[in-house]
């Protein structure tokens, strides 16, 4: 089943994947604090993400919101302001704080292995399979939706194949992308270029937000400095 995290467990999350010990993307994290942000000059033919109205959706794929046990002993998680939540789900948390938006977890069927060992092999295995997991969870109205902000962990330089089934779902055609993730030292490796192949129709921001997830809880400033340099192009 899965479940919320408790923070009674706090203690041990940190032996966890995405956010510390062994790792997705099998490289090491030199920098826990590496924000992909945009310094380009403003360009006259793109304006700000906030200086026009928008509906947005915060969709995410967390690993611990889709465990077979507390997320404690799954993987993913980090303690931001007293309670412990999943790596990308923090993030996606700080999105919203700073620029609104419905969130949206990515959910499947099939719940991933707790242990963090299982997981890795797991993901390793899944991805060689190219599997799609069924997905639990759905979008029911994205027509009302013009900018989706996307979340995921870099597990194996991908994103995991759940995010397959997610993109394979739905048509995001016309629609402005953002994505955003957390890593352990692959940040985006191919996945956004991924991203724009799977949705050719869709607008994909090149500059997306990543993360280490190590230091995760500490990413608010730079949501922040990102969600102000974000640009897109005039209608």
């Amino acid at each position: 089943m899965k479940k919320y995290i408790s923070f009674v467990l706090v203690a041990i999350l940190f032996t966890l994947t995405d956010c510390g010990g062994k790792q997705m993307d099998n490289t090491t994290t030199k920098n826990s604090s590496s924000s992909e942000v945009s310094t380009e000059d403003i360009n006259s033919d793109k304006i700000g993400i906030k200086d026009e109205e928008h509906n947005i959706l915060i969709a995410y794929f967390t690993a611990a919101e889709n465990s077979d046990v507390d997320a404690v002993s799954s993987a993913s998680v980090v303690v931001v302001n007293d309670v412990a939540k999943g790596c990308v789900r923090a993030v996606a948390d700080m999105i919203q704080s700073e620029i609104g938006g419905d969130l949206f977890s990515i959910q499947t069927e099939f719940d991933y292995p707790g242990d963090i060992g299982e997981l890795i092999d797991y993901a390793a295995g899944e991805q060689e399979r190219e599997e799609r997991p069924t997905l639990a969870t759905h979008i029911e109205n994205l027509e009302e939706y013009d900018i989706v902000f996307i979340g995921y962990p870099n597990w194996w330089y991908d994103m995991p194949m759940a995010m397959y089934t997610f993109f394979e779902e739905y048509d995001f055609s016309g629609k402005i992308i953002i994505p955003f993730n957390t890593h352990r030292g692959s940040r985006f490796s191919s996945t956004i270029s991924t991203i724009q192949e799977l949705e050719p129709e869709a607008i994909v921001i090149k500059d997306g937000f990543t993360y280490s997830g190590d230091d995760a809880a500490n990413a608010t400033s730079d949501v922040t400095k990102w969600i102000n340099n974000i640009e897109i192009e005039k209608e």
